[in-house]
């Protein structure tokens, strides 16, 4: 038989059905394999293993009734610390955020995942507030990548991909503001969507307002439009949520790329240096989108450097996160926080609302831009996983990780479902990704095609070389 952490919730919950193993063998095993991984990798800020198997027992007399909760009943999932969980302090990579508190109420995509009957087997790491695009905090230091633990996860949900990489829960719920899903999928070899905005309802609503995103990170396509399902649904916290989806992602899943009309930008019109062992697995999935039958065209979107306008609006955001901290909590605080958050504090309101005309107007570019093609196919990242505790990679000459994401933060501020898909690694053995975009409100696309690259043996799950951390 597979480990039972090497199977996708698809792959749990089929052996449930069949009585092959049960929800408290499969979250025992989660659970194992999250403590020996933690001390290499550090995914966790804190695992919550009686409330598991309490919930994994509950699930598995379910089962046993034939009456399971829902679709996700009995499969081990994990929260990025950003996430609400009842139960469990949500500090945010923070030092500054007390720990003392009632914490009794879900995030909506929680509670759903709650309703549903999925066991939670804990909180994974995150910078202070998801300010950054790697993993590490004064509160839980630095997480490493699955494949080399001397490289970063990326982030700033690396804690969950990493988690999701090694098999600590098949599933988990990541944060993306500015490519916090996509960038560490891409350096851990997992799945992971930043839906359309307002798609999975968001609540307490987030400081840097509508950049921020909830998103699945996952093994495969398949796995995250089953989590689509559940945590895609309205909530009434949430004052932007959109209505009911048109269907169900699942069910959209089949139907290949043929006839679909695909865009391919490798560089953003020369805008980007990508390295070449990135630009060549990244060409070579896309020529296998065209021998799947999609019309692919090379060329660009009409995106001018939108950088200046984002740093506008997270660097408010992230001084609004922390305007309330006095002397003492702001020591605390990461120190490439504090810079962000001085800057943020200068801006003026017509400052924010120059950098909102200039989103509206890159958004305005897209929407015309997927009259003419269903798709857009770039890289994730130009580079793979660099050196673990730094948010640059060495001589690089960028000063902030916006330097190194160009193909990820554009499309938080035009607020389009855009995912990370695993399609080779370099010559290190890191692995490498390939971003899908499409026109808000169509994930459905985007976790379509992507669902297609996997079936046709272009992306694969995380495989045994992330098996490396831990043993």
């Amino acid at each position: 038989m597979t480990q039972l952490t090497e199977l996708t919730a698809a792959g749990l919950i089929e052996g449930y059905r069949t009585g092959e193993f049960s929800p408290v063998e499969a979250t025992r095993a989660a659970l194992e394999r999250a403590e020996e991984i933690q001390p290499e990798v550090n995914a966790f800020v804190r695992l919550t293993p009686e409330d598991a198997l309490a919930r994994a027992h509950e699930s598995e007399e379910r089962r046993r009734r034939g009456e399971p909760a829902g679709p996700l009943d009995g499969v081990p999932v994990t929260v990025k610390d950003i996430l609400l969980l009842r139960g469990a302090p949500t500090l945010r990579g923070s030092k500054a955020v007390p720990e003392q508190g009632r914490w009794d109420e879900d995030a909506p995509s929680v509670a759903r995942l709650r309703e549903s009957g999925a066991v939670f087997l804990g909180k994974t790491t995150t910078p202070e507030f998801g300010w950054k695009g790697v993993t590490d905090s004064p509160l839980s230091g630095v997480t490493r990548n699955p494949y080399d633990p001397t490289r970063t996860a990326g982030g700033s949900s690396g804690g969950s991909a990493a988690a999701v990489a090694l098999g600590a829960g098949p599933l988990s719920l990541g944060t993306d503001g500015g490519g916090s899903v996509r960038i560490p999928a891409s350096f851990c070899g997992i799945f992971a969507l930043k839906p359309t905005y307002g798609r999975v309802p968001l609540y307490p609503a987030s400081a840097f307002g509508t950049l921020a995103h909830v998103g699945p990170m996952t093994r495969d396509a398949a796995d995250a439009a089953l989590l689509m399902d559940v945590i895609g649904v309205p909530d009434a916290r949430d004052w932007s949520a959109l209505g009911p989806a048109p269907g169900s992602f699942t069910a959209a899943l089949a139907g290949g790329v043929h006839g679909l009309r695909v865009a391919y930008s490798p560089t953003l019109g020369g805008q980007v240096a990508v390295r070449p062992a990135v630009a060549a697995a990244v060409r070579q999935a896309v020529e296998r989108l065209a021998d799947m039958g999609a019309y692919v065209t090379e060329t660009d979107p009409d995106l001018t450097e939108p950088v200046d306008a984002f740093h506008t609006l997270w660097f408010s955001g992230a001084a609004r996160v922390t305007q309330h901290f006095g002397p003492h909590q702001r020591e605390l605080m990461d120190p490439g926080l504090r810079e962000i958050c001085a800057f943020g504090a200068r801006y003026s309101a017509l400052d924010y609302l120059a950098a909102v005309d200039v989103r509206m107007d890159l958004g305005r570019r897209m929407g015309l831009f997927h009259e003419s093609y269903d798709l857009l196919v770039t890289p994730t990242l130009p580079i793979t996983a660099f050196e673990a505790g730094a948010e640059v990679p060495k001589g690089s000459g960028h000063r902030g990780w916006t330097g190194w994401t160009p193909f990820t933060y554009p499309f938080n501020m035009t607020q389009q479902p855009a995912a990370s898909v695993p399609v080779g690694a370099d010559g290190d053995g890191l692995p490498i990704g390939l971003q899908l975009v499409a026109a808000r409100h169509r994930d459905d696309l985007v976790l379509r095609v992507a669902h297609a690259l996997y079936e046709a043996g272009v992306a694969t799950p995380a495989h045994a070389g992330a098996q490396r951390a831990g043993e």
